[in-house]
């Protein structure tokens, strides 16, 4: 890994700001535009990253195996997709040649990549990636590039098997989508939250719970009977049947009902927001909070984790390590995936332009990918340790989601841009916990979506968004965020924004208000700044720190990725 060593001067202000005289900074790789750690004031860093007592989770751990490593060069056994029948630019269907260069690869013991070379392909089906070590790779050669075309959206297709649960569940609860202004009264789409042509998740995966009636729960491994949040081993009942290098899930429970001490602890003073949704209690036998991890020592029954506990292990949350079915080293590179400018449907209503559907996968990455006139460009749920970096959304299209995490645990998005209008760009889903968006661009009607569902502990990071305003006009809700009622409220505590570069175009004179939700408990906003003075409306108990001040230090995820190295 390459390092750049910076030679720091006065070592005693250095100290009080967390730095040491000369130190490592570990540059993310391919990325120029690593933080500068310079000799600079205590007060460049917010007080709570330095250490007051405000607690900051510690979010470095997110991305491929924890941040620990840069993202490999693939290799393996390649099956060309030439070789089984594509032909690029010949105008027709290159699915089944596909399908064949997956059953070739699929029949290969070890690492494969199925490739594509540079041109431009048509494909009408959906390409399900359901083993371990295996790439999906394009070319890139500048201005040569792969394209895959989907002429066709996913509900032309007949319905996947594994959303039978998720239709019945929309017919059952007659989940519509009516906006009476418009005349629109019409059903909710499979693909409005789930779904892409490209799918990844072991076979007969079950990326969310619906309904009850499919719930089909594995046993515990055993009970987590001693751990304190942020230490890095816990104590359990019975370790003889947990091996060093297992990939499990710690899962806590909330048996308490409504009033369940567990609650207090996600989201503080309940009399600070005024709704606390039913989902957080109806359904007890399903985890409330979920920590995806790897078991990296053992002691008899004491375990070492590759990241830090997510939550006390407190009795009345009956913790518990739980065995978790997933897929390992996948990667998607070096693709341009192309829809047709379809028309625009209402919202929840989408056709399923939809690119990536990546569950049920762990120690994963996309690199390099664009995506044009999609109507999701990134779905992800039941996934954790994943990086996506260097992936383009733009086009015509008004999307629904651009980049989407829901129920992933540790996922880095670094180096997005958006150049499309969306629904909700960049947006922390439900169950989401522990993920980070980073260096990132929201070119077109930006807004940084916390979508409620017990989503927590994010952090969006070293953030653009370029805003346009009405000239009479001097608030915009950048903050704010949408989900349903019944997961209210729009995120639990510690949510983090740090370094927001807000650059408004228009707007009235003086100061403009950046609002957020009036339910977004105790969230750390630190260094919203741009080309005008603005106020944060954010509410209950927000720490808001530096506003109007560009942080020296660029990102909180390399510093904090930096201090755990020293």
């Amino acid at each position: 890994m390459k390092k750049a060593v910076l030679c720091l001067t006065t070592a005693a202000l250095l100290s009080a700001i967390g730095l040491s005289a000369c130190q490592q900074a570990v540059a993310p790789t391919q990325d120029n535009n690593a933080p500068q750690f310079r000799p600079i004031s205590a007060a460049a860093l917010p007080a709570i990253v330095t250490g007051n007592d405000d607690y900051l989770p510690d979010f470095s751990y997110a991305g491929y195996k924890n941040g620990n490593v840069p993202l490999p060069e693939v290799s393996g056994t390649v099956f060309d997709v030439t070789d089984y029948g594509a032909v690029p630019g010949d105008g027709l269907d290159d699915t089944q040649a596909l399908f064949k260069a997956q059953a070739a690869a699929n029949a290969h013991d070890g690492p494969v990549v199925v490739k594509f070379p540079v041109g431009r392909f048509i494909l009408s089906d959906i390409f399900y990636i359901t083993r371990s070590d295996f790439a999906l790779q394009g070319t890139d050669m500048g201005e040569d590039k792969t394209t895959l075309y989907y002429p066709f959206p996913l509900t032309t297709l007949p319905t996947p098997a594994g959303f039978k649960e998720l239709d019945e569940y929309l017919i059952e609860f007659d989940k519509r989508q009516r906006e009476k202004k418009n005349n629109v009264d019409m059903p909710f789409s499979l693909y409005a939250w789930s779904g892409g042509f490209i799918w990844t998740g072991p076979e007969g995966h079950r990326a969310k719970a619906y309904l009850e009636r499919y719930d089909n729960f594995p046993d515990p491994i055993t009970a987590v009977t001693a751990g304190t949040k942020d230490d890095l081993s816990i104590e359990v009942a019975d370790g003889s049947s947990v091996s060093v290098g297992d990939v499990l899930k710690i899962e806590w429970y909330n048996r308490e009902g409504e009033n369940g001490s567990i609650l207090s602890a996600m989201y503080g003073d309940r009399t600070k927001f005024k709704k606390l949704g039913s989902h957080h209690w109806n359904f007890p036998r399903r985890p409330l909070i979920t920590q995806f991890t790897k078991i990296t020592a053992k002691d008899g029954n004491r375990l070492t984790l590759a990241d830090p506990l997510l939550m006390d292990a407190r009795p009345e949350w009956e913790p518990a390590l739980v065995p978790w079915d997933q897929l390992q080293h996948i990667s998607i590179s070096d693709l341009d995936i192309e829809f047709p400018n379809g028309i625009r449907m209402p919202h929840h209503v989408e056709d399923g332009f939809n690119a990536l559907y990546l569950t049920g996968i762990y120690d994963s990455f996309v690199r390099n990918v664009t995506v044009t006139n999609a109507d999701a460009g990134i779905i992800s749920d039941d996934s954790a340790n994943m990086t996506i970096t260097d992936f383009t959304t733009t086009g015509d299209h008004r999307a629904h989601y651009t980049v989407h995490m829901g129920a992933v645990y540790n996922v880095l998005a670094e180096k997005l841009r958006v150049e499309n209008v969306a629904e909700h760009p960049l947006s922390f889903n439900t169950y989401s916990v522990k993920s980070v968006y980073k260096n990132s661009d929201v070119l077109a009607a930006p807004l940084l979506d916390q979508h409620s569902g017990a989503n927590h502990q994010n952090l969006f990071d070293d953030i653009r968004v370029h805003v346009t305003l009405p000239d009479d006009v001097d608030d915009y809700a950048l903050f704010d965020g949408g989900g349903a009622g019944y997961w209210k409220p729009s995120h639990g505590r510690f949510s983090t924004f740090y370094n927001i570069n807000v650059d408004v175009t228009g707007g009235a004179a003086g100061p403009i208000t950046l609002s957020g939700p009036q339910d977004g408990v105790q969230a750390r906003i630190l260094g919203v700044h741009g080309n005008r003075e603005f106020d944060i409306r954010y509410t209950p108990d927000p720490i808001i720190e530096q506003l109007n001040q560009a942080p020296t230090v660029r990102s909180l995820y390399d510093y904090q990725m930096q201090q755990r190295r020293q």
